[in-house]
């Protein structure tokens, strides 16, 4: 092929390139748009948190306007460690919840008073898509009733992120403080007696494993995380095998 045939063809290929990539962007696009579907304004919107939305302090970064939440039992999705962390560096698994039929969970339900807080809510759940959950799934903890005024949202977490713990991507005990922490708030909300609450989010959490690295600051004087001693006392009461395996990093 001469080298005029070989330039002729450039402006085509340049236009190849572009259209691939604009249907790779309108592809990604549509998956964003799947994923984290358009908001109704004139309707009340609510999130399910669970993980590290479960403690204020934490939530209210992600949700900087969500300053009170409630403690429910949410049926059809099951909770628990199975959201692989990005490959990059030291990561983790994360929190995840998947739809399943006959399956309960503990999560915090909170109002989201301004709407442009859902750019920053969608952006950090990156590799889960947004659903509505029916109000009838939510059973409120604290004598209330499940909102019927709105539309109320959960983070699913997408197949190909489901993964469980293992050596390159453990479990870390910070995050597990920050979502006991967060149960333990809401446990102090909860009608019932008792830690009924916060041993509940241990019950129906699945996943829980010997892949556990004790990453807090201070490991043999956790003092700055008030809840330390009640929380390694209890993971030692329910989970006797995986925190006796927990190694201090």
């Amino acid at each position: 092929m001469g080298f005029s045939r070989k330039l002729s063809l450039f402006p085509t290929l340049i236009g190849a390139l572009v259209l691939l990539f604009s249907l790779h962007g309108m592809a990604r696009a549509g998956t964003d748009i799947a994923c984290h579907p358009a908001l109704e304004p004139d309707k009340a919107q609510y999130v399910l948190g669970y993980g590290s939305l479960m403690e204020t302090a934490s939530r209210l970064r992600a949700w900087p306007n969500a300053n009170t939440s409630v403690p429910v039992r949410v049926e059809g999705y099951a909770h628990g460690w199975k959201a692989r962390g990005l490959d990059i560096g030291f990561s983790t698994t994360f929190l995840g919840v998947t739809p399943s039929a006959g399956a309960e969970m503990m999560a915090a339900l909170f109002r989201v008073e301004d709407l442009n807080d859902f750019k920053t809510g969608d952006a950090r759940e990156s590799i889960y898509c947004r659903v509505p959950v029916p109000s009838e799934r939510i059973h409120p903890l604290d004598n209330s009733a499940a909102p019927k005024d709105g539309t109320i949202w959960i983070y699913v977490l997408e197949a190909e992120h489901i993964r469980p713990p293992d050596e390159k991507f453990p479990i870390i005990q910070s995050y597990v403080d920050i979502f006991l922490s967060g149960c333990i708030e809401l446990s102090n909300q909860s009608a019932a007696e008792d830690d009924d609450f916060l041993t509940q989010c241990i019950d129906m959490t699945s996943g829980w494993s010997s892949y556990w690295v004790n990453d807090r600051i201070y490991p043999r004087r956790p003092f700055y995380q008030p809840n330390a001693g009640r929380i390694d006392r209890l993971l030692k009461k329910m989970l006797p095998e995986q925190f006796s395996a927990i190694r201090i990093e």
